[in-house]
């Protein structure tokens, strides 16, 4: 006993040594690039500094007219001695309308960085920015994920890591080292048109996917050649308009903001994020780009980031042109730049430059404001170790768009995928039966993937990922093409052979449905109606008729409404936007060589007027009636079934009674009765009985995705504390009150008392 005691000792002081050491390193290795920032802010001029606060579009360097490139691309040499060095610009971003081989982008940013090098009086790297939403996206060759919202759908925040460094490695390897991702915005509003791009509409998932993420873009070493600066997006409040356009402006109570819209940002300021952009739109009619409370005292002085601020596109010209704010755009500038912004995304001309520093000369903005700003940009240069090495070799990245990378985009399709509906256990699909394969995203890889994949709406076929299979392909992979036979039936819009359609589905076992949406994103995705188009509608209407099982494949942005053909579908799949895999990994579960896991991030809504998300208040169960079924989504958040069938029991907790110090434990048992090993997510919400704010119906606070082998029982078990219970008060604190709460588990629940 007393040796393993010493044992113990000597393992304790070692973990403390070692993290000491960590520590010493950390904290000389910041030492010594603040030195370096501070020698070389003090070398330069006035125009060197707004450079380094200067964004270009990659369009504004290179051969041919803005938006309207020469093919094959090309940088002119000219315009970029002008941006470069005659404008002293210190980072561009973008990608000249379509994806790039890796080698042209090696060849961009080699010209780049050399002309920046050996041209300019101090030799400042440029920090080149991408967005690479769902893997490298802009990269031909990269591996593709599935889409953020998605990605949420398989609650695993392993998996967001893994998802998450390798598109650090493969933006990396494109020569790139800082990526305009992850966006946290919440998905409270599902008209937006960006709504696929969030991690869903509860805080606490979204809260634990982020996490992950910027771990995986950033890892411990952001200057490691396989990582990349993370972008937060967009503070703040960007996905709540009330219009649900894009880009229009939201009404959010301070309280509101802070109970549901920061905590995810926190999140990854607190994870070391280094750089965040801002909301384009406006909160309480003023716009964010010249909010000092939002840019300067509450992300600078309460959540204390360090990182670099950066604007969104034209966006502080929009303060002039659109926003209204500003009389000209020189006071656009000045605002925005008081305001809080570092790096502005000009992007297509000079003219922030000019004004900025006129505005430095006439004394309406002091030097000192433009030091603070320089400092992070060239702080996160020397950080990201681009004064070392500023280029990257493709030798250095075998593994780029490689097969265990693919495996991995599979993954994390196959347990994203929803299964909604499955009456009578239709699916599985054996392999015998005759197939169907209908509706306009059978067979598009496209619509699969949505915007930023390949171009920046993702709707142009010629630079699709080659030999990725559709849905249509993968089932004829899957049972062979003796079996399967193909009609659209209609367009995403427009009915084009539904008879057709019908005549060959009566001579078929079943029929699959696929359904979807125009890849789309930011204001050419702004929609008036969250139904599926008629089109669509009609055409599972007529395959009704002829009395063949249905199943439901949704591709979609955001959740479409399906009320009027739900209950024609024997079975439904809700795929979201699955990426390159995601043909794959849909006939893989139709035909049972992939057990379901996914659960909806999101509350599916079942009409277009009622939006109300799960942790709704009580209020909003009323209904016309006074009845309380004013609650009555198509499916809940939470949501997914199995082809396994899990049973929960003997949900127990260590107390009944805590204090602010104790820690509650909390047990479930979960048994899978099936003969089918598989997945679940355990899934622990609580509800606050009274509270001087209004209390939701519940909250989730905690979850755990278990594999469950068929006929086997485990004990799954949480820990919560006081900081699980917090809301955010009248007066805009974080707070918990004495009091009882329930607990839910499945359709388990439990009570205790928390006093203080």
């Amino acid at each position: 006993m007393k040796s393993n005691k010493i044992i113990l000792f000597f393992i304790l002081i070692s973990t403390v040594f070692v993290s000491c050491v960590k520590q010493s390193e950390n904290n000389s290795q910041n030492n010594n690039i603040e030195i370096k920032v501070n020698d070389l802010l003090s070398k330069m001029t006035l125009e060197e500094k707004v450079g380094q606060m200067t964004q270009l579009n990659l369009d504004v360097i290179s051969n041919g007219e803005i938006y309207k490139l020469d093919e094959p691309h090309q940088l002119n040499k000219k315009k970029l001695i002008k941006a470069i060095v005659d404008y002293k610009v210190g980072s561009i971003l973008n990608c000249g309308g379509h994806s790039y081989s890796r080698e042209h982008w090696h060849e961009i940013i080699n010209q780049i960085q050399k002309i920046s090098k050996t041209k300019t009086r101090l030799g400042i790297p440029i920090l080149y920015g991408i967005d690479a939403i769902h893997g490298a996206n802009y990269t031909i060759g990269s591996t593709l994920f599935p889409q953020q919202l998605a990605q949420a759908a398989t609650w695993n925040p392993e998996l967001i890591e893994k998802i998450t460094s390798i598109t650090a490695y493969e933006v990396r390897a494109s020569g790139i080292p800082w990526n305009f991702s992850p966006v946290l915005d919440l998905g409270r509003q599902p008209l937006w048109s960006r709504f696929f791009e969030t991690y869903g509409e509860d805080v606490y998932l979204a809260k634990k996917m982020t996490a992950s993420a910027i771990k995986g873009y950033q890892g411990n070493d952001v200057s490691s050649k396989n990582k990349v600066a993370a972008c937060m997006k967009h503070f703040l409040g960007y996905s709540f308009s009330l219009s649900g356009k894009d880009r229009t402006p939201a009404w959010i109570p301070e309280r509101e903001l802070r109970q549901y819209f920061l905590p995810t940002f926190k999140t990854a300021i607190d994870e070391g994020a280094k750089t965040v952009m801002i909301n384009s739109g406006e909160i309480n009619g003023i716009p964010v780009h010249a909010n000092y409370d939002i840019l300067t005292k509450l992300l600078r002085d309460e959540l204390k980031f360090k990182g670099v601020v950066v604007t969104d596109w034209e966006d502080i010209i929009k303060l002039y042109k659109i926003h209204k704010v500003a009389s000209s755009l020189k006071e656009a500038v000045k605002i925005s730049v008081l305001a809080g912004i570092d790096l502005s995304m000009v992007p297509n001309d000079y003219e922030f430059s000019d004004l900025l520093i006129q505005l430095v000369k006439e004394k309406q903005i002091p030097e000192s404001r433009i030091n603070e700003s320089v400092k992070r940009i060239l702080t996160l240069k020397f950080e990201l170790g681009l004064f070392e090495n500023s280029t990257a070799l493709i030798k250095d990245y075998p593994d780029f768009g490689s097969e265990k990378f693919q495996k991995i985009s599979y993954e994390a399709a196959s347990e994203s995928i929803t299964l909604l509906k499955n009456t009578n256990n239709i699916l599985p699909l054996s392999k015998n039966k005759s197939v169907l394969v209908c509706g306009p995203s059978a067979n598009s890889l496209n619509i699969l993937n949505g915007a930023w994949t390949h171009t920046w709406q993702g709707i142009d076929t010629n630079f699709n990922t080659k030999n990725k299979a559709t849905i249509l392909k993968s089932i004829i992979n899957k049972i062979g093409q003796s079996k399967v036979t193909y009609f659209e039936g209609v367009t995403l819009d427009a009915e084009i052979n539904i008879q057709q359609t019908v005549a060959e589905a009566k001579n078929k076992d079943v029929i699959v449905v696929c359904l979807g949406e125009l890849p789309c994103t930011e204001k050419p995705g702004d929609i008036e109606d969250l139904t599926l188009p008629i089109a669509q509608l009609n055409l599972v209407k007529a395959l009704a008729k002829t009395g063949k099982p249905i199943i439901l494949v949704i591709v979609e942005n955001r959740p479409r409404i399906i009320n009027e053909i739900e209950n024609l579908a024997q079975s439904i799949l809700m795929s979201y936007l699955p990426g390159d895999e995601g043909g794959k990994a849909i006939s893989d579960i139709l035909f049972g060589d992939v057990n379901p896991s996914g659960k909806l991030p999101f509350t599916y809504p079942r009409y277009t007027g009622s939006l109300i998300p799960y942790d709704h208040k009580f209020s909003e169960k009323l209904d016309k009636n006074f009845t309380e079924n004013g609650y009555n989504p198509q499916y809940p958040f939470g949501y997914g079934l199995s082809f396994s069938n899990f049973i929960y029991s003997d949900l127990s907790l260590s107390s009944q009674t805590i204090s602010p110090v104790d820690t509650l434990i909390v047990k479930v048992k979960v048994k899978n009765t099936s003969n089918l090993s598989g997945k679940e997510v355990i899934q622990l919400y609580i509800s606050d009985t009274y509270a001087s704010i209004t209390p939701s119906v519940k909250k989730l606070i905690a979850f755990d995705k278990q594999f469950i082998e068929k006929g086997k029982e485990i004990t799954v078990v949480f820990k919560i504390t006081k900081d699980d219970l917090t809301f955010v008060d009248k007066n805009n604190s974080s707070i918990y009150e004495e009091g009882d709460f329930e607990i839910y588990i499945s359709n388990l629940t439990n009570k205790f008392i928390l006093k203080k």
